[in-house]
């Protein structure tokens, strides 16, 4: 096992390889080393593209058993490391432990369910052909088989959870792939490169190669890797969609997502519930989660309730140092990141928003901010802020609320606090948004469920039988001369 300042060797067709670099991983939290990565070189990218590549035919053609066998280990294995793994998610992301302890049990779920899809995924259906007279005889064996080998861009606030949703898909289709982690946070994806070392996947099939971004573009480009799945910055997301236009491309590019509270969810109990929900998951990750609650929409009769609850429970969350079990929000991934989010509150509040707390940053740390009464046409009523920031707004009626989260560029998950089931169906019908949570926040995903967005939040589907479903692609054959 590594320690936490050992040089980490990168993972190059299923063995440990360095390169003529290295680059330190920085805490966001208190700037020490967490740990040195070596960095591939051109002439190692090359040779783990050309390995994949190699490898895709006898990959797709691998037994199901042998496939479902590895993601179980690796399922087995995070479960025996999740504390030692959860301490180094926080230490590298920044993120508090307790969530950096969810992340990882996300992450075993992800491989238990792709081992669970490999055993009965087929993809296949017999279609009979002879329903006019030229078909007689004919019958159509319909099956998916894999595009190819798959190149996984994963970002830095889920960087294992959002590695499983790129690695565990492709083997449990028999697609190789290629894993380039966030540069800021490398080490979790290294570290489950060590579980998949210990699998007897085949040689080849599986990279994990820490690169500059400034090299990812010669990768996206590469003809031997038709499926692409990015999840990260939009402008970085439809860069790859335009440079790439005939791949297999599926982007998750974040959102501004918007929790709605209606007329009836008016007692108490409802408020209280909503008031906690809204604050935990506006600030958990710090904020830095493309379905974190960054607006509240709110029915003006329970308004004036709401809003106190809200920001009485955002000046509760704790925080600090995110290795502190007691912690609720620890810091930005950088100071770069927290300066931003202090720039686009400053812009609000100088264009006339009302600062109900927060509003102040130490370092890469920012502290959860509530804003009210925030102009239309500021930065962050329009853009994702990705920090933990919530703005609240008063609407009249149904009819506006939905029209308020409609109206934005993106379009990922929105939560929509009610107890009328019909308001519930005219939301989902509604809501212009990948998902749509009745009962509490946007911020629930299970990884098993389709996730994605429209507009602006990317296109194509995450999630285990999803992403199979896209890194594959339905083949006929036609028998003929059957007694059928």
């Amino acid at each position: 096992m590594t320690t936490a300042t050992s040089t980490h060797a990168f993972w190059l067709a299923g063995r440990e390889a360095t390169g003529d670099e290295t680059f330190e991983v920085t805490s966001p939290w208190d700037g020490r080393t967490v740990g040195a990565v070596s960095v591939p070189t051109e002439a190692q990218v090359e040779e783990a593209v050309a390995a994949a590549a190699a490898a895709a035919p006898g990959f797709a053609a691998t037994p199901a058993h042998v496939r479902a066998a590895a993601l179980d280990h690796v399922a087995r294995r995070l479960t025996e490391r999740t504390e030692e793994i959860a301490r180094l998610i926080s230490a590298e992301n920044g993120k508090p432990v307790k969530w950096a302890r969810g992340e990882v049990a996300r992450a075993v779920s992800v491989f238990r369910w792709a081992a669970e899809e490999t055993r009965r995924f087929n993809g296949g259906t017999a279609q009979r052909l002879d329903t006019d007279a030229g078909g007689t005889g004919r019958l159509a064996l319909i099956r998916r088989f894999p595009r190819g080998p798959v190149l996984g861009i994963a970002p830095f606030n889920f960087p294992l959870n959002l590695s499983a949703h790129k690695v565990a898909p492709a083997i449990a289709v028999g697609a190789p792939i290629i894993l380039k982690p966030a540069p800021a946070t490398p080490l979790s994806s290294l570290l489950l490169g060590e579980l998949l070392a210990e699998t007897d996947l085949p040689a080849g099939t599986w990279s994990v190669l820490p690169v500059p971004n400034d090299r990812m573009p010669s990768l996206v480009r590469d003809e031997r890797l038709p499926v692409v799945s990015f999840t990260g910055s939009g402008p970085v997301g439809w860069s790859i969609l335009d440079s790439v236009p005939r791949k297999r491309v599926t982007l998750e590019l974040g959102g501004n997502a918007a929790a709605v509270v209606l007329a009836d969810y008016s007692s108490e109990a409802d408020l209280d519930w909503a008031a906690q929900r809204i604050a935990t998951f506006s600030n958990y990750q710090g904020g830095q989660s493309c379905i974190s609650v960054q607006r509240v929409i709110a029915d003006a009769s329970v308004y004036e309730r709401l809003v106190p609850r809200i920001v009485a429970a955002v000046e509760a969350q704790t925080t600090g140092d995110p290795s502190d079990d007691a912690t609720d929000v620890g810091p930005l991934i950088s100071e770069d990141a927290a300066k931003r989010v202090e720039s686009w509150v400053d812009e609000a509040v100088a264009a006339g928003a009302r600062l109900l707390t927060g509003g102040k940053r130490d370092g890469a740390a920012y502290a959860p901010t509530v804003l009210a009464d925030v102009p239309a046409d500021v930065t962050i009523a329009c853009e994702e802020v990705f920090g933990p920031v919530l703005t609240v707004a008063s609407v009249e009626g149904e009819e506006a609320a939905f029209a308020a989260v409609n109206d934005s560029r993106y379009g990922l998950q929105a939560g929509v606090f009610t107890h009328d089931v019909q308001a519930a169906f005219r939301a989902h019908r509604e809501l212009e948004v990948g998902g749509v949570v009745i009962g509490d926040v946007p911020s629930y995903r299970a990884d098993q469920m389709p996730y994605g967005g429209v507009k602006e939040s990317g296109v194509g589907r995450e999630g285990v039988l999803y992403a199979m479903e896209d890194y594959t692609y339905e083949r006929v054959m036609v028998l003929t001369g059957l007694d059928l």
